[in-house]
């Protein structure tokens, strides 16, 4: 009986879920010429795909100069957004924060110093820098020496108040607080290489004389490794950090190095233990504990550390699409607006930006697009995209966009495997975005006229097989439009990718596609 009633259940919300959200009617051409006439009837033979049957698939398409519409299906409907939310944080922090914005990382001294012993308390103090590596934190600790300080006879002290201590957004899945790309926010943290994942370490395992040798980057006993791995003739690993905890525990079989981004469980912590070990190592010895809390006032400043400009960390914020980047930066802005290193501050400023800029259906949740109550439409991103065109930031943040079949990771980033050998290969940049059942690709085209377009295709509740093809052939076809010409045949992806990722291709490390 029971079976029965949830056959009769899951048929009905299927039924009602394919009512709701079924296919959209087919876009009526919005201009009489030939080449809108034929572009509007092959976008919605793109559409048809059976994948779509019952998802949701929105598109909207642009002049960027005339800011004509040219395609317009669904473009008002409010939709997940994934990682197209970095478009709305990376335009606005360009505008709020500037280009030439640069986060710093201090070592502040708090008490008197007696020859080579400071009788007082150290603090590191941070301000959010993503890019702070171990070897950055042994550059403070060489500037600390190198003032003659050998002794700390108070404590270290971690001042991590530029932002609240809310680390984890509100809507973000349990099951991601240990996946590197949704690791903790903190205005002291640190990353394990120049990919720049803030909040994570690397651990990599080897088969080594018939075991298995674990190793981290950067190296540190913050974490606690339990090994449990054997050394086989296949490798099928996996290393995964407890909930709560700093324990990873490492369990399968070994034959082939493998490694694993892993979030920390507290990155304030983290940072302050890579600095206290460069301490010692640089013959500074901290006689008290690591605690957290703000350097107190007059406290004098002994080393200090300064980012790349925003202009540079665009890149791989946006070519890798970097979900820390994305809240770090909006905790940055609510800080400069209203003093206030908070998600609620710097996600008004987003907003408000986005507003002034005429987008009309957005509602943000977080900066990076991680959180499924996120939610724009394409008419909604078609606009955004089409007013920063006149920003004088535009170019820096153009060009931190992924651009189509590029294989340089740093250029063509989430889209460097896709569209190949096609005429959008080096010629659309547009930002990804994916989670399951969701994806998105908003950006830039210029038309085989040399029009530039702006576009937007977001498919969402679609239940099995990546339709990533499907924006593919979008784009693809927006890069051969002309409109006084029409095109003889739908375009045909040279790499089809069938089995394409559901979450982008950056959060998949080792990068893969």
């Amino acid at each position: 009986m029971r079976r029965t009633s949830a056959s009769l259940l899951a048929g009905t919300l299927v039924a009602a879920l394919a009512w709701a959200s079924g296919p959209s009617s087919p876009a009526i051409a919005l201009d009489p010429s030939p080449g809108v006439a034929d572009l509007t009837q092959d976008i919605n033979q793109i559409l048809s795909d059976s994948r779509l049957t019952i998802a949701r698939a929105g598109v909207v398409v642009r002049s960027a100069t005339g800011g004509d519409e040219l395609y317009n299906t669904d473009g008002g409907k409010l939709m997940i957004p994934a990682s197209n939310t970095k478009l709305f944080t990376a335009a606005a922090a360009a505008e709020t924060l500037g280009l030439d914005y640069r986060f710093t990382t201090s070592v502040l001294s708090a008490g008197r110093r007696a020859g080579s012993v400071l009788a007082g308390d150290l603090v590191l103090r941070g301000t959010g820098d993503p890019t702070m590596l171990a070897e950055d934190y042994d550059a403070l600790a060489a500037e600390v020496a190198g003032a003659g300080v050998k002794t700390v006879a108070g404590r270290l002290v971690a001042d991590d108040t530029w932002f609240d201590s809310v680390r984890l957004g509100n809507d973000w899945a349990w099951d991601d607080e240990t996946a590197y790309y949704a690791a903790p926010v903190s205005a002291l943290t640190a990353s394990p290489d120049r990919d720049y994942d803030a909040g994570s370490v690397i651990v990599s395992v080897a088969a080594d004389g018939g075991k298995v040798k674990v190793s981290t980057t950067p190296e540190t006993d913050y974490l606690k490794i339990v090994n449990k791995a054997t050394a086989g003739t296949s490798t099928d690993v996996l290393i995964e950090r407890q909930h709560g905890t700093r324990t990873v525990v490492i369990t399968g079989t070994v034959a082939t190095p493998y490694q694993e981004w892993v979030a920390v469980d507290d990155a304030t912590a983290y940072a302050s233990a890579l600095f206290r070990q460069a301490l010692k190592k640089r013959g500074v010895r901290v006689l008290g504990p690591t605690v957290t809390g703000a350097a107190p006032a007059g406290a004098a400043k002994l080393a200090e550390r300064a980012s790349m400009p925003l202009s540079e960390l665009l890149v791989p914020f946006m070519k890798l699409s970097n979900n820390i980047h994305a809240e770090i930066l909006t905790k940055a802005m609510g800080r400069k607006v209203s003093g206030q290193g908070t998600w609620a501050a710097g996600l008004k400023v987003s907003t408000d930006f986005a507003r002034a800029n005429g987008v009309q259906v957005l509602n943000m949740r977080d900066g990076s697009g991680l959180s499924r109550r996120d939610g724009f439409s394409p008419a909604s991103i078609a606009q955004l995209l089409t007013a920063v065109r006149g920003k004088p930031w535009f170019q820096a943040f153009y060009d931190s966009l992924p651009v189509a079949g590029n294989a340089d990771r740093f250029v063509g980033g989430t889209l460097r495997s896709r569209m190949r050998g096609t005429p959008a290969a080096d010629n659309v940049r547009a930002k990804t975005g994916s989670l399951t059942g969701v994806t998105a690709l908003s950006g830039y085209v210029t038309s085989a006229d040399g029009e530039p377009l702006v576009f937007s295709v977001m498919l969402n509740q679609y239940l099995s097989g990546s339709p990533k093809d499907i924006e593919d052939k979008i784009a693809i076809r927006l890069a051969q439009f002309r409109r006084a010409g029409t095109v003889d045949a739908l375009p045909q992806l040279r790499q089809a990718a069938p089995d394409a990722p559901e979450l982008e291709c950056s959060w998949l490390k080792p990068a893969h596609c």
